[in-house]
């Protein structure tokens, strides 16, 4: 394992390849991506430790995402069952992908708990309790504040564990590990990343410019309810399908030579 600096330019490579190979296996990918949300919601649903679990959970199915995209490039039909590859690779590397999961788990929730010091837990209540939001809490300053902490502190953690499952898994990066070579791939193409992150903003921008031009040519509020989510989902798909790929082109090759291709 070797990690790669890349110019900034890639961060468009990024996005492009990510869009294109959703496109090569689009009923796929989003049937996929809609699972993979499915999942989550169901486990979150369990009664009082439902959150905790699906945020350990998060690590090993991004890594099925991923999985999934290598075999969408190729033009195959990536199958459900490759949501689950982080287990189907050995008790120790279950073990680790667990481990790296709970640590993720920790770091939400220390995030989570310290917005509560801004706001006494609206926004927790929201994010990660499912309490029912409305306008009111929204324009609470204190409600706002809260957010962009939150937001300012889970950037650090979403930068550790962006490539740490691929690397833990791929590699045999153990778990802590993986997520200072995570921080350390981030940090070193700053300039890709912020490329990229710019580049799926105009997207998501875009797009959605375009569906209120629709919306209000045909005339009908109604539509934009309609159509929104399913858009919105389509594109967070396309978005989780490019992540494979920066992650690939910091560290390589994801698949080594002694693991047979996926199904």
């Amino acid at each position: 394992m070797k990690l790669t600096i890349v110019p900034a330019r890639m961060g468009f490579v990024w996005v492009r390849q990510g869009i294109r190979t959703f496109w090569k296996q689009p009923l796929a990918m989003s049937g996929l991506f809609f699972l993979f949300m499915a999942w989550v919601s169901l486990v979150s649903m369990i009664p009082m430790i439902g959150n905790v679990i699906a945020l350990v959970l998060l690590p090993a199915m991004t890594l099925g995402l991923m999985a999934a995209t290598s075999v969408a490039e190729q033009g195959k039909f990536p199958m459900p069952g490759i949501l689950l590859v982080a287990f189907r690779s050995g008790q120790a590397k279950v073990k680790d992908m667990l481990i790296l999961g709970l640590l993720y788990a920790m770091g939400f929730i220390g995030v989570m708990g310290l917005s509560v010091l801004v706001d006494g837990g609206l926004f927790a209540g929201v994010y990660l309790m499912g309490a029912p939001i409305n306008s009111e809490k929204v324009n609470n300053p204190a409600f706002q504040n809260a957010m962009w902490v939150a937001m300012g502190l889970y950037l650090p953690l979403s930068m550790m564990f962006w490539h740490a499952p691929a690397l833990l898994h791929w590699h045999g990066v153990p778990p802590v590990k993986s997520l200072f070579f995570s921080l350390v791939a981030i940090w070193r193409n700053f300039g890709a990343f912020t490329v990229y992150t710019l580049a799926w903003l105009a997207v998501f921008l875009v797009a959605g410019a375009a569906m209120l031009i629709v919306v209000s040519l045909v005339g009908d509020p109604g539509l934009a309810e309609t159509i929104m989510m399913p858009i919105a989902l389509l594109m967070a798909a396309m978005f989780f399908t490019s992540v494979y790929f920066t992650v690939r082109d910091c560290f390589g090759e994801m698949v080594p030579a002694t693991e047979k291709p996926l199904p």
